[in-house]
């Protein structure tokens, strides 16, 4: 990163956000961060088995797994979810450029080493799966299990949805678009508070750059950066991954709905995907406890089935 000019987020922008009293923790040490500062979720106890890593996607941040975090530490399970550099608490680069596939990625490899996770069961969903379906083949042995919700592997070797063209229109026509209003149209049972909390860490426009630069490093070429490396996880997930497997399809996602999900499923080896027909992109959100969304497959929600399915 050839300038890693950033904003941070001042600390009373996230004063009262509702259900996110977690104790931040930070790491600026990992060489890729090259001075930024990551922020992380790290509840339950440190020796336990099991350690869940969720990793969110754009353009939300760890506040979307805050209903996940206390259902799986009252399992006695360790969960770590980091904010991206960019997202949430962590620090934000100014410049659009500094944001691109292999330095997400390196920090994220570097994160694992750096915290000594193990037995890792991951959870991802858009970014966080582009990203973190590509960490399991860089330390094999660290990870068990693996959850996947509304994402995709981007090998840039096919056309770009037309759904995925129209959101990065949208995003080079509305740059300053309310993120309060995305996610209130993409998930209606959320508060007008909850909506608003996805928005904290942008208080000017100045903190958006990882938001504009998102949807532009999604790979649309063989030749695109990551789209190398993806197509090596490819491989991996076809040929070496033996750990568990569960995929859950939030169904009125327009860009990642079942059609790519049902093809990711396939490369995964996952037999039988869940799929919540009312569910949508942000599917971590389903598990909202004043939503009591349960179906025949998952009577004790979306959280509990995924212990179920992936937990031995």
């Amino acid at each position: 990163m050839a300038d890693t000019t950033a904003l941070r987020t001042p600390d009373e922008a996230f004063a009262g956000l509702p259900d996110y009293s977690f104790t931040p923790h930070y790491l600026d040490q990992l060489p890729a961060l090259n001075g930024l500062r990551l922020h992380y979720i790290d509840e339950g106890p440190r020796d336990a088995e099991v350690v869940w890593l969720l990793l969110h996607g754009n353009p939300a941040w760890s506040y979307l797994w805050r209903h996940w975090v206390p259902v799986l530490v009252a399992e006695g399970h360790r969960v770590v979810a980091p904010d991206l550099i960019g997202f949430g608490k962590s620090d934000k680069p100014i410049q659009d450029s500094c944001h691109h596939y292999d330095f997400h990625r390196q920090v994220l490899v570097e994160f694992v080493e750096q915290l000594q996770l193990g037995n890792i069961h991951l959870a991802v969903q858009d970014w966080g799966g582009l990203f973190g379906l590509t960490l399991p083949m860089a330390a094999p042995a660290r990870y068990s299990a693996l959850l996947v919700m509304n994402t995709a592997l981007a090998t840039g070797d096919k056309p770009l949805s037309d759904g995925f063209v129209a959101w990065r229109q949208f995003n080079r026509d509305k740059p300053s678009f309310s993120l309060a209003g995305l996610f209130q149209r993409s998930v209606p049972h959320l508060s007008a508070e909850e909506a608003a909390a996805y928005a904290a860490p942008f208080p000017t426009e100045a903190y958006r750059a990882a938001i504009r630069r998102f949807p532009e490093m999604v790979m649309d070429s063989p030749e695109a950066e990551g789209a190398a490396t993806s197509r090596q996880a490819l491989q991996f997930w076809r040929q070496q991954w033996q750990g568990r497997t569960a995929m859950a399809i939030g169904a009125a996602d327009p860009v990642l709905g079942p059609p790519v999900m049902q093809a990711l499923a396939k490369v995964l080896g996952c037999q039988q995907p869940l799929q919540l027909t009312e569910g949508g992109h942000f599917l971590q959100e389903w598990a909202h406890p004043q939503l009591n969304y349960v179906t025949a497959a998952m009577p004790q929600g979306l959280v509990q089935w995924a212990i179920d399915q992936l937990v031995e």
